[in-house]
């Protein structure tokens, strides 16, 4: 895997050379107007239009929504643990059939983007109907983060930005109640992880 930080001037490969292209999250949004926004939209529109498989999460996935055309706009404020529920969509998907109906995720987001034309709505949440999609056969996004563990959060709280943004929202007592709840579903929410990721590493093997 190849690092690139397309907001620090990093040039992402080209795509005749990607095996897979994964999009993590940021305090940024799609709408802001910075410079490198949109030409990451543009390399991940030809991404998809091209069949290389894209992971997006969180802003990731909201990248790859508007990429292809459906707005992203605020949403209900979600932050620590909030359960999914699985779409139709997901039940024969390769990376989420199999998970149980309701799905434990960390979030941490204040916006959600609208199903693009032609995707395949794989998970909603109260507020936040677009949780994960499926683009064609191998570009997905999920706005929620299955990735994050303790450490990870840890190193989110010791971040003055996060730390203020999370207080913010949601109170002084917030840092140590959601680092309770990840603590409680860790377990369960590492076997989806992986679960999905796992598929998707299935995926990239098998498409390219």
């Amino acid at each position: 895997m190849i690092p690139v930080r397309v907001d620090k001037g990093d040039q992402p490969p080209q795509l005749s050379s990607a095996d897979g292209i994964l999009a993590m999250g940021g305090p940024m949004s799609v709408n802001d107007s910075l410079p490198w926004l949109s030409p990451e939209k543009e390399y991940i529109r030809r991404a998809v239009r091209t069949e290389v498989p894209f992971f997006g999460v969180c802003l990731g996935a909201q990248l790859l929504a508007s990429s292809l055309g459906a707005p992203v706009k605020p949403a209900d404020t979600h932050y620590g643990m909030h359960p999914v529920e699985l779409a139709p969509g997901a039940f024969t998907d390769p990376l989420f059939g199999g998970l149980p109906r309701t799905v434990p995720v960390f979030q941490w987001h204040g916006e959600n983007f609208d199903n693009p034309a032609g995707a395949t709505r794989l998970a909603g949440s109260p507020g936040c109907p677009n949780e994960a999609i499926r683009v064609g056969d191998s570009a997905y996004g999920i706005q929620f983060h299955l990735e994050v563990g303790e450490r990870l959060l840890d190193d989110w709280l010791r971040t003055p930005d996060c730390l203020g943004e999370l207080v913010e929202r949601c109170g002084p007592g917030s840092p140590g109640a959601i680092t309770e709840e990840l603590r409680a579903a860790a377990v369960r929410m590492e076997r989806c992880a992986r679960r999905v990721f796992g598929g998707w590493v299935d995926l990239v093997a098998k498409v390219r």
